[in-house]
Protein backbone atom coordinates (compact mmCIF):
# COMPACT_ATOMS: atom_id res chain seq x y z
CA UNK A 1 0.00 0.00 0.00
CA UNK A 2 2.98 2.31 0.92
CA UNK A 3 4.87 1.77 -2.50
CA UNK A 4 1.10 2.58 -4.68
CA UNK A 5 0.28 5.19 -2.82
CA UNK A 6 4.22 6.88 -3.00
CA UNK A 7 4.89 6.28 -7.22
CA UNK A 8 1.62 4.94 -8.66
CA UNK A 9 -1.15 7.75 -6.60
CA UNK A 10 1.06 10.57 -5.06
CA UNK A 11 3.18 12.28 -8.00
CA UNK A 12 0.53 11.97 -10.12
CA UNK A 13 -2.06 13.26 -8.18
CA UNK A 14 -0.05 16.41 -7.31
CA UNK A 15 0.38 16.97 -10.80
CA UNK A 16 -3.44 16.82 -11.28
CA UNK A 17 -3.28 19.05 -7.87
CA UNK A 18 -0.99 21.76 -9.29
CA UNK A 19 -2.81 22.02 -12.73
CA UNK A 20 -6.00 22.57 -11.04
CA UNK A 21 -4.79 25.26 -8.20
CA UNK A 22 -1.47 27.01 -9.92
CA UNK A 23 -3.07 27.00 -13.55
CA UNK A 24 -6.92 27.36 -13.08
CA UNK A 25 -8.75 28.66 -9.77
CA UNK A 26 -5.35 30.69 -8.62
CA UNK A 27 -4.42 31.87 -12.22
CA UNK A 28 -6.03 35.47 -10.93
CA UNK A 29 -3.25 35.52 -8.71
CA UNK A 30 0.00 33.91 -10.94
CA UNK A 31 0.95 34.90 -14.07
CA UNK A 32 1.03 31.54 -16.46
CA UNK A 33 4.83 31.72 -16.70
CA UNK A 34 5.01 31.42 -12.89
CA UNK A 35 2.41 29.11 -12.38
CA UNK A 36 4.23 27.07 -14.97
CA UNK A 37 6.92 27.27 -12.47
CA UNK A 38 5.42 26.38 -9.39
CA UNK A 39 3.80 23.04 -11.28
CA UNK A 40 7.46 22.29 -11.55
CA UNK A 41 7.86 22.86 -7.90
CA UNK A 42 5.32 20.62 -6.77
CA UNK A 43 5.92 17.60 -9.32
CA UNK A 44 9.40 17.33 -8.10
CA UNK A 45 8.50 17.59 -4.38
CA UNK A 46 5.67 14.89 -4.68
CA UNK A 47 8.11 12.35 -6.83
CA UNK A 48 10.23 11.86 -4.12
CA UNK A 49 8.99 10.22 -0.75
CA UNK A 50 10.87 11.31 2.35
CA UNK A 51 13.07 9.57 4.54
CA UNK A 52 15.09 11.42 7.34
CA UNK A 53 11.77 12.81 9.01
CA UNK A 54 9.77 9.28 8.74
CA UNK A 55 11.82 8.26 11.70
CA UNK A 56 10.76 10.49 14.18
CA UNK A 57 6.91 10.53 13.11
CA UNK A 58 7.37 7.10 13.37
CA UNK A 59 8.75 6.93 17.06
CA UNK A 60 5.97 10.03 17.70
CA UNK A 61 3.26 6.94 16.51
CA UNK A 62 4.50 3.91 18.49
CA UNK A 63 5.41 2.66 15.19
CA UNK A 64 7.33 -0.22 14.46
CA UNK A 65 11.11 0.45 14.14
CA UNK A 66 12.09 -2.46 12.02
CA UNK A 67 9.20 -1.96 9.21
CA UNK A 68 9.77 2.02 9.42
CA UNK A 69 13.30 0.50 8.40
CA UNK A 70 12.79 -1.30 6.03
CA UNK A 71 10.04 1.15 4.31
CA UNK A 72 12.64 3.84 4.29
CA UNK A 73 15.39 1.62 2.30
CA UNK A 74 12.74 -0.04 -0.12
CA UNK A 75 11.72 3.96 -0.94
CA UNK A 76 15.57 4.75 -1.54
CA UNK A 77 16.33 2.05 -3.44
CA UNK A 78 13.35 2.62 -6.02
CA UNK A 79 14.19 6.63 -5.74
CA UNK A 80 17.35 5.55 -7.60
CA UNK A 81 15.47 4.60 -10.96
CA UNK A 82 12.17 6.10 -10.70
CA UNK A 83 12.48 9.85 -9.85
CA UNK A 84 13.79 10.70 -12.78
CA UNK A 85 11.82 9.37 -15.10
CA UNK A 86 8.47 10.48 -13.54
CA UNK A 87 9.90 14.19 -12.88
CA UNK A 88 10.61 14.32 -16.60
CA UNK A 89 7.73 13.08 -17.43
CA UNK A 90 5.31 14.93 -15.46
CA UNK A 91 6.92 17.89 -16.10
CA UNK A 92 6.83 17.15 -19.57
CA UNK A 93 3.46 17.59 -19.77
CA UNK A 94 3.48 20.52 -17.68
CA UNK A 95 5.50 22.08 -20.59
CA UNK A 96 8.85 22.33 -18.45
CA UNK A 97 12.32 21.21 -19.25
CA UNK A 98 14.12 18.99 -16.73
CA UNK A 99 17.42 17.91 -18.08
CA UNK A 100 17.70 13.90 -16.49
CA UNK A 101 22.00 15.17 -15.90
CA UNK A 102 20.68 17.05 -13.10
CA UNK A 103 18.38 14.56 -11.44
CA UNK A 104 20.34 12.24 -12.23
CA UNK A 105 22.92 14.37 -10.18
CA UNK A 106 20.99 15.16 -7.48
CA UNK A 107 20.19 11.18 -6.76
CA UNK A 108 23.49 10.27 -6.26
CA UNK A 109 24.78 13.29 -4.51
CA UNK A 110 21.50 13.06 -1.97
CA UNK A 111 20.72 9.71 -1.84
CA UNK A 112 23.83 7.55 -3.18
CA UNK A 113 26.12 9.24 -1.36
CA UNK A 114 24.71 9.58 2.55
CA UNK A 115 23.18 5.90 2.01
CA UNK A 116 27.42 4.64 1.14
CA UNK A 117 28.92 7.12 3.83
CA UNK A 118 25.72 6.62 6.67
CA UNK A 119 26.72 1.93 6.15
CA UNK A 120 30.52 2.40 5.95
CA UNK A 121 30.58 4.74 9.21
CA UNK A 122 28.30 2.48 11.14
CA UNK A 123 30.59 -0.39 10.06
CA UNK A 124 33.74 1.93 11.00
CA UNK A 125 31.91 2.61 14.21
CA UNK A 126 29.99 -0.09 15.42
CA UNK A 127 31.05 -3.24 13.56
CA UNK A 128 34.69 -3.54 16.03
CA UNK A 129 32.40 -3.94 18.95
CA UNK A 130 29.96 -6.57 17.61
CA UNK A 131 31.73 -9.33 19.09
CA UNK A 132 31.72 -7.64 22.73
CA UNK A 133 27.82 -7.04 22.79
CA UNK A 134 28.79 -3.11 23.29
CA UNK A 135 27.24 -2.10 19.68
CA UNK A 136 24.01 -1.18 20.56
CA UNK A 137 25.11 1.13 23.26
CA UNK A 138 28.18 2.38 21.06
CA UNK A 139 25.44 3.05 17.84
CA UNK A 140 23.13 4.49 20.81
CA UNK A 141 26.16 7.33 21.63
CA UNK A 142 25.42 8.53 18.06
CA UNK A 143 22.02 9.33 18.38
CA UNK A 144 21.96 12.93 19.63
CA UNK A 145 24.17 13.66 17.12
CA UNK A 146 21.83 12.38 14.12
CA UNK A 147 18.73 14.31 15.61
CA UNK A 148 20.73 17.40 16.14
CA UNK A 149 22.06 17.53 12.94
CA UNK A 150 18.34 16.62 11.25
CA UNK A 151 17.09 19.95 12.81
CA UNK A 152 20.17 21.81 12.56
CA UNK A 153 19.51 21.40 8.31
CA UNK A 154 15.72 21.97 8.72
CA UNK A 155 17.05 25.28 10.25
CA UNK A 156 19.60 26.42 7.58
CA UNK A 157 17.18 25.42 5.09
CA UNK A 158 14.86 27.94 6.37
CA UNK A 159 17.08 30.72 7.25
CA UNK A 160 19.33 30.64 4.24
CA UNK A 161 15.68 31.32 2.14
CA UNK A 162 14.07 33.39 5.31
CA UNK A 163 14.19 36.54 2.35
CA UNK A 164 12.36 34.74 0.07
CA UNK A 165 9.62 33.22 1.95
CA UNK A 166 8.64 36.89 3.90
CA UNK A 167 8.73 38.78 1.00
CA UNK A 168 6.23 36.03 -1.31
CA UNK A 169 4.12 34.95 2.09
CA UNK A 170 0.75 35.31 -0.19
CA UNK A 171 2.84 32.40 -2.76
CA UNK A 172 3.50 30.37 0.18
CA UNK A 173 0.25 30.53 1.23
CA UNK A 174 -1.18 29.46 -2.38
CA UNK A 175 1.01 26.73 -2.51
CA UNK A 176 0.64 25.43 0.67
CA UNK A 177 -3.11 24.43 -0.34
CA UNK A 178 -2.36 21.85 -2.98
CA UNK A 179 0.49 20.28 -0.70
CA UNK A 180 -1.93 20.36 2.71
CA UNK A 181 -4.60 18.71 0.38
CA UNK A 182 -1.85 16.33 -0.56
CA UNK A 183 -1.08 15.50 2.38
CA UNK A 184 -4.49 14.59 4.24
CA UNK A 185 -5.33 12.99 1.27
CA UNK A 186 -2.90 10.45 0.51
CA UNK A 187 -1.93 9.96 4.47
CA UNK A 188 -5.65 9.00 5.20
CA UNK A 189 -5.58 6.65 1.91
CA UNK A 190 -2.54 4.49 3.14
CA UNK A 191 -4.07 4.31 6.48
CA UNK A 192 -7.46 3.57 5.37
CA UNK A 193 -6.19 0.95 3.20
CA UNK A 194 -4.05 -0.70 5.68
CA UNK A 195 -6.88 -0.94 8.15
CA UNK A 196 -9.04 -2.01 5.88
CA UNK A 197 -6.08 -5.32 5.35
CA UNK A 198 -6.20 -5.63 9.47
CA UNK A 199 -2.66 -4.18 9.41
CA UNK A 200 -1.80 -3.28 12.60
CA UNK A 201 -1.89 0.60 13.63
CA UNK A 202 2.17 -0.10 14.53
CA UNK A 203 3.12 -0.38 10.32
CA UNK A 204 0.07 1.01 9.34
CA UNK A 205 0.76 4.65 10.99
CA UNK A 206 4.48 5.12 9.46
CA UNK A 207 2.94 3.54 6.39
CA UNK A 208 1.02 6.31 6.34
CA UNK A 209 3.47 8.99 7.49
CA UNK A 210 6.01 7.84 4.70
CA UNK A 211 3.26 7.90 2.30
CA UNK A 212 2.24 11.44 2.38
CA UNK A 213 5.90 12.88 3.15
CA UNK A 214 8.36 14.70 0.79
CA UNK A 215 12.18 14.49 0.16
CA UNK A 216 12.21 18.09 0.50
CA UNK A 217 16.37 18.65 0.41
CA UNK A 218 16.19 16.67 -3.01
CA UNK A 219 13.49 18.60 -4.11
CA UNK A 220 14.91 22.21 -3.28
CA UNK A 221 18.32 20.77 -4.75
CA UNK A 222 16.72 20.24 -7.96
CA UNK A 223 15.02 23.14 -7.83
CA UNK A 224 18.16 25.52 -6.86
CA UNK A 225 20.08 23.70 -9.57
CA UNK A 226 16.99 24.03 -12.47
CA UNK A 227 15.55 27.32 -11.76
CA UNK A 228 17.61 29.45 -9.26
CA UNK A 229 17.53 29.96 -5.78
CA UNK A 230 14.84 32.80 -6.08
CA UNK A 231 11.94 31.27 -8.92
CA UNK A 232 8.94 29.80 -8.22
CA UNK A 233 10.06 26.34 -8.21
CA UNK A 234 12.51 26.88 -5.63
CA UNK A 235 9.83 28.61 -3.63
CA UNK A 236 7.91 25.85 -3.93
CA UNK A 237 9.86 24.09 -2.01
CA UNK A 238 10.39 25.48 0.86
CA UNK A 239 6.23 26.39 0.97
CA UNK A 240 6.47 22.33 1.28
CA UNK A 241 8.28 22.28 3.97
CA UNK A 242 6.44 24.64 5.88
CA UNK A 243 3.87 23.48 5.53
CA UNK A 244 4.59 20.17 6.55
CA UNK A 245 6.66 21.18 9.51
CA UNK A 246 3.48 22.76 10.78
Amino acid sequence: MTLFVNWLVKPFGMALLAWVFMQNLFAAWIDPETARGYTAGLIILAAAPCTAMVFVWSYLTDGDPAYTLVQVAVNDLIMLVAFAPIVMFLCGVAHVVVPAKVLITSVVVFIVIPLTAGWLTRTALCGRTARSGLKESSCRKFHPVMIGALLLTLVLIFAFQSKNLTSRWVAVLLIAVPIILQVYFDSGLTYLLMRSLRVEHNVAAPGALIGASNFFELAVAVAITLFGADSPAALRRWSGCWSRCR
